[in-house]
This record gives C-alpha cells, structure tokens and sequence, in this order.
C-alpha cells in the first residue's frame, strides 16, 4: 500500500537536462578534479593542472554546439512546465560563449603567468578558483529565478575575490582584494534584500511569473515592491562597476596578477550585464518608467567618468597601462549600459538588449587582446608603464600591429570595424529610443576616448629608447590567446553584421 506522502514527494522531483546544463557542469567537475589531483601530482609537473584547465574550459565551450538546436528548460514546476529556473535559449548561448570563451583565453594567459610567477601564486588554487568562478558565471545568463541568479553570481565573484588577493606577500594583492570584496559583499547584501522584498510582495522567485503578479501587488505592500525594485538594481548596478560604483575598478585590476585582470574585465562584466538584464527587462518590464531614467544616467555619468579617468593617465606613472585599460573598461561599461536602458523606451527591447550583447562580444575580444598583449609586454617591463610600449613595434611588430588594432577597435575607427559597427548600434539603439541626449553624451565620450587611445597607438610606433630594441621571445600560451583574439577581431571587422546574426537573444 503505497504512502500519501509518496506522490507529494513525486510531484516536488523536478527532471534533469543534463546537455542542457553541461557548459557550466563541466567547468565545476573540472575544477574539483583539478583541486584534487594538486594534492596528488609533483612539483615539477603542476603544469599540467594548468593544461587539465584549458581543456575543461575548451570542452564547456563546445558543449554550447548541441544546444543550437533550440532552447531547453530543466528545473521546472512540476504543476507548470513552462517556469523553470534554468533555460538555455539563445540570450543564454551568447553570453556562456562569451564567459567560457573569455576564461578560455585567460586560462592561457595565465598558463605563461603562472610559470613566470616562480611559486608566488599556488597552481592548484589558482586553477580551481578560476573554474568555479568561470562555472558560476556560466550558470548566471540560464537562471530564470532570483534564488538562481543570486547563487550564480556569487559563485562567479567569491573566487575572483580569492584570485585577486592570491600573490603571496603582496601587499597591492591584498588591499586589492579587501577593496573587490567589501564593495561586492556591499551589493550582494543590497540585493539580497531588495530581492526579499520582492519575493515578500508577489510570493514568488522566477522572473516570469514576478512580471506578471509585480503589475497587481496588494496596495499595502506597494511600498515595499517599489524598494524592493529599486535595492535589486542598486546591487547590480554595483556588479557592472557603473558609476559611483567603480572605484574599486583600478586597484583591483592593478593588484590582480593580469590574466584575472582581464578576466574580470570582460567576464565580470558579462556577469553583471546579463543579471540586470535579467532583472530589468525579463523580470521587471512594468517598472521600466523606473530603471529607463536610471540606467540611462547611470550609462551617461559612467561612461564620462571612465573616459576622463583614462584620460588622466600619466604615461611614466608605474602600472599605468593596466590602469589605462581598468578605466577605459568603465568607460565601455556606460556604452553597453546605453541599450539596456533603451530597452525602456524602444518598443522593440530585444532589439535594444542584441545591441548591448553585440557591443559585449566586441568589447570581450579585443579588450582580452590588449590585455594579451600587456601581459606580454610586463614580462620584461614589470611596471607596466604606458611609456613602456614606446617602441614595441621595432622590438615586435606583430604584437604592437595587433595592439594598435585591438586600441583602434575599442576607439571605434577603422580598420577595427567591429568597434565602430559596434558603436554605430549601440547610438543607433539610443536614437531609436528617443534617447538623443544620451546619443550627444555618447558621441563627446567616443572623442575623448579618441585622444588617449590614439596617444598609446602612436607610442608603439616610435623610436624606441636606447638598447630597448632587443625582440621579445613569445611563449606558445600567450601566442595562441593573441592568435584567437586578432583572427577574431579582424573576423570580425571583416564580415560586422555576422555578430547581430548570432545576437537576436530570444529572450521574448
């Protein structure tokens, strides 16, 4: 005789599409495998965790190819099917192909770094908190409910912190960390309660059913769906590092050793972007009157900031390439703001968020190819001083060729087409919207950053000082993550409109 409690216990087993959740899957397995075998493998042969590593992120990365087909959900109500917690549609596919892939390059980034850091960073950590921050920001684009989203986004940013701060002895390492982790532990809190809030008033965590039942909330609890509302985007607003909410971008990027640098400054922006995307336009369409305005002079305050850092840059000041480019990718973050918050003013807000994803892709490519190209050159000029790339071009022309067009697409002017079809969609996306003051701000924002990227790609071409002119020896890590990255970048240049093709998100 069977139980009562028996098909209670039934309804509440949700199914498993393990294809469906196997990009992010695969990077977790791999990181506790990688964790585990450091206790096991010799000294002289922790390279090959390193190797272990950028197979697991190849492998998620081709797992996103079976998943073209069509979308999956996994994880749903067992009384309704179509609310689930995961779903891989396109939106999802784009944005995991950019994290896996951006990890991807970093992991090799770090292969050389690792090596040249002589025991100063421990290989077994290293690769396992790389991992398991790469699994978690895989697993954010998928979550359709605020429970999942929030988890995600944790997973992704508790290991960043951990790499940030894993130099031994470094002093720059540490105070870079402290800062990371108080201003994201700050949003998570933040958001955390505005997302109680929320659940306290509609009764429910996933985004589908929160934009319906948000829309005829009791009148007592008004109040408190409104902040709840408003806590939510504030802690997000902090994970895309929008103005006044950066100021722990430069540090952090100058104290983490470079490949997490560039790590955070491509997937630490796709985590954030595409969580308040998820919360603005999927979960919270009714309260676009609120997060239009608000991301709007969000996009226009940081994308000014951001460029006007940069541009105060000194070039003999030390650390000022990576500081160049931690200010320039706050800058960028305003531009990929711009279509988020024309969502709230477009009648066609798909349209609008392609745009932001499209810029993303972009930005993700080349920006991980100057940062290729930075840890290259901080081999040899540890300081890492823009006034270091004086030169580069006589000592290795390929490098500074790649460098100047990686700086011209992030400019916008050709031969980087990419940057400047990019630009050309996000403005379009702001014109459309009837944004037009955002369009001007944008326009006088892309002529000052005109001005010091210029400035660095003239540089490269210069004579270089006195017996600095020696070749520099390019390890087969760095080689390949440059290789990707300018075949990508000049791909891309080549055939723009390829990159709006493989962006119509699905998300609708």
């Amino acid at each position: 005789m069977s139980s009562p409690a028996q098909p209670l216990a039934a309804s509440l087993v949700q199914s498993v599409d393990w294809l469906a959740i196997a990009p992010p899957t695969i990077a977790a397995v791999v990181a506790l495998a990688v964790l585990v075998a450091d206790l096991f493998v010799a000294e002289h042969r922790k390279a090959l965790l390193g190797w272990t590593s950028v197979a697991g992120l190849a492998a998620a990365t081709l797992m996103l190819l079976p998943l073209l087909d069509g979308d999956r959900s996994t994880f749903c109500l067992t009384g309704d099917a179509a609310v689930c917690s995961y779903t891989a549609d396109r939106f999802t596919l784009v944005i995991q192909f950019l994290v896996l892939g951006g990890a991807l390059l970093a992991a090799l980034l770090s292969v050389t770094a690792l090596k040249d850091a002589r025991k100063a960073l421990p290989e077994g950590e290293y690769w396992f908190l790389l991992l398991s921050s790469a699994a978690g920001a895989a697993l954010l684009p998928a979550s359709r409910d605020l429970a999942t989203l929030i988890v995600a986004l944790e997973v992704a940013s508790l290991p960043a912190f951990a790499l940030v701060g894993l130099k031994y002895g470094d002093r720059k390492s540490s105070e870079a960390a402290l800062k990371f982790f108080l201003s994201s532990v700050t949003a998570t809190a933040v958001s955390l309660l505005g997302i109680s809030f929320l659940y306290a008033s509609t009764g429910t965590l996933y985004l589908t059913q929160l934009a319906d039942r948000i829309q005829d909330v009791d009148g007592q609890l008004h109040t408190l769906a409104d902040t709840g509302v408003v806590l939510t985007l504030v802690g997000f607003a902090f994970k895309t590092a929008a103005v006044p909410f950066h100021f722990w971008v430069p540090d952090t990027y100058v104290g983490a050793p470079l490949p997490i640098a560039a790590y955070l400054s491509v997937i630490g922006k796709a985590v954030g972007f595409s969580g308040l995307i998820l919360v603005t336009v999927v979960a919270l369409p009714s309260y676009a009157d609120v997060w239009g305005p608000a991301l709007a002079a969000l996009a226009a305050l940081t994308m000014t900031v951001g460029n006007v850092g940069a541009l105060r840059q000194q070039a003999t000041r030390a650390y000022s390439a990576v500081r160049l480019l931690a200010w320039s990718s706050v800058g960028q973050a305003g531009y990929l703001l711009v279509p988020i918050a024309a969502a709230a003013y477009s009648g066609d807000a798909e349209k609008s968020i392609g745009s932001t994803v499209a810029y993303a892709l972009m930005y993700g490519a080349v920006n991980l190819g100057a940062f290729a190209v930075a840890a290259l050159v901080g081999r040899t000029k540890t300081l890492n001083r823009v006034a270091d790339y004086r030169g580069l071009y006589a000592s290795n022309p390929l490098s500074a060729l790649l460098l100047a067009f990686f700086l011209l697409c992030l400019a916008g002017l050709p031969p980087g087409i990419i940057g400047l079809f990019a630009k050309v969609t996000v403005f379009s996306a702001a014109v459309d919207a009837g944004l037009g003051w955002l369009a001007v701000i944008m326009a006088v924002n892309v002529v000052i950053a005109l001005f010091y990227y210029l400035q660095w790609t003239a540089l490269l071409f210069r004579a270089a000082p006195e017996g600095e002119a020696a070749p520099h020896r390019i390890p087969a890590p760095l080689t390949a993550a440059l290789a990707v990255t300018g075949v990508l970048g000049v791909a891309l240049s080549g055939a723009p409109q390829l990159v709006l093709r493989f962006t119509d998100t699905g998300l609708f």
